[in-house]
């Protein structure tokens, strides 16, 4: 089974290649072969893997020799995120859009159908006077996203669908929530300060609250990013109900919630250090999204939202023990 990883140095291609690795399989087939592709080198842990292969450059030069390879299984999870889709409209449309385009034209060369799990997000739905955002997301909701990354994603995804149509690959596109707490630094996301404000004031740090407390907010922890992915990925195509992407479950909370499982994991120390600073633009690009999702496609696949916040922060500082122990 040879498997790429694009974007595979980010936090969600990290923990997913890890996973990859130690669970050794997929779709009943060991793993033998992992491509990491990213512009900045993977951990070292990873790189040194020897199942592992490293392709570091933007993915528009790399992807002209994916068509040689003939992947079995691809996940993508390049792109730029949304902050910086809005700073930059041209590196949106290159990042998200064109290369995604010229990884499914390689693919698509390589003539062996390879299944692919494209990584959407939930930004592809909004609302605008004609067509106002509901109160919950369905999967029968129609995406009007409300920000150049959401359009991006959404135009991939239908590539996504009319590639397969062709019988080109088998993709499958998951819709993933606003993923905390994620470790390490801060991204260009919009939505980077729901990990920042449990990150930073954990390790003693401050941190800005760019929004409202009482905003809500539809999230999902790392451990339930990478299941519902893989459960994608593996998932035969009469189970996922047709081509359009799935919606990933959802747990929904308000800011201030964050903070008080903040506070109860690090007590009231540790909130202090969080300090509001209301920001507008990310508060319209954050408030446009949808907080409150129902995927019963999901459902059948067997995914769940998380169980509360408090079980996502214990699930990240338990997770920062354990990497400061293999230290």
């Amino acid at each position: 089974m040879k498997i790429l990883i694009t974007g595979a140095s980010g936090f969600v291609g990290t923990e997913l290649a890890r996973k990859l690795l130690g669970r050794g399989h997929m779709l009943g087939n060991a793993v033998t072969a992992l491509t990491l592709a990213d512009l900045h080198l993977p951990a070292a842990a990873l790189a040194t893997d020897p199942r592992v292969t490293v392709r570091t450059g933007s993915l528009l030069d790399l992807v002209p020799a994916f068509a040689a390879e003939r992947f079995d299984l691809v996940f993508h999870l390049a792109g730029a995120v949304s902050a910086e889709c809005e700073a930059s409209f041209e590196l949106g449309m290159s990042s998200n859009l064109d290369s995604t385009r010229a990884l499914l034209d390689a693919l698509r060369a390589a003539g062996n159908t390879p299944r692919l799990v494209f990584s959407s997000s939930v930004a592809v739905f909004g609302g605008d006077a004609g067509l106002p955002l509901p109160a919950v997301i369905t999967d029968a909701t129609l995406p009007v996203p409300q920000s150049s990354y959401g359009i991006q994603k959404f135009i991939a995804e239908q590539l996504v669908a009319d590639y397969t149509r062709k019988g080109f690959i088998d993709g499958r596109s998951g819709r993933l929530m606003t993923v905390v707490v994620r470790a390490g630094k801060p991204n260009g996301a919009a939505s980077s300060f729901l990990s920042s404000i449990v990150r930073e004031p954990l390790s003693g740090q401050e941190a800005v609250c760019p929004v409202p407390l009482e905003m809500p907010v539809a999230l999902a922890s790392p451990k339930n990013t990478i299941a519902a992915l893989i459960t994608l990925a593996e998932a035969e195509r009469d189970q996922l109900g047709g081509r359009t992407a799935i919606n990933f479950p959802a747990l929904t909370v308000r800011v201030g919630d964050i903070l008080d499982a903040l506070e109860a994991m690090g007590g009231k120390a540790a909130r202090a250090l969080v300090r509001a600073e209301r920001d507008a633009a990310i508060e319209n690009i954050v408030g446009s999204w949808p907080s409150r999702i129902e995927s019963v496609r999901a459902s059948a696949l067997g995914l769940e939202a998380d169980k509360d916040m408090l079980s996502i922060v214990r699930q990240f500082v338990e997770h920062t023990k354990t990497d400061a122990t293999k230290a």
